[in-house]
């Protein structure tokens, strides 16, 4: 009988950004599916997905759309435990 070799679990959900356009105006946690990122491109496909949803969102609402300056990942959330072992005295 064949050994039977797991796969590897899929990785789920999504990585929050931080983006700041050219007007120095500001957007905070926008969701990007983790499948679309890791590889040689890194973060880079967040950025392109984010331009995507920016101009769609700009061609609904008949506003021009902004020119991103960066996108950085948002802090990871802190966690109840971690806030209950620091916070707690």
């Amino acid at each position: 009988m064949a050994k039977r070799i797991k796969s590897k679990p899929l990785e789920r959900g999504s990585v929050l950004f931080d983006v700041v356009y050219e007007d120095g105006s500001q957007a905070s946690n926008r969701r990007v599916p983790v499948e679309m990122l890791g590889g040689l491109d890194g973060d880079a496909p967040a950025r392109e997905m984010i331009a995507a949803q920016d101009e769609a969102i700009a061609q609904k609402s008949g506003r021009p759309q902004r020119s991103i300056r960066s996108v950085t990942r948002s802090p990871a959330p802190e966690t109840k435990l971690a806030r209950d072992q620091h916070g707690s005295s």
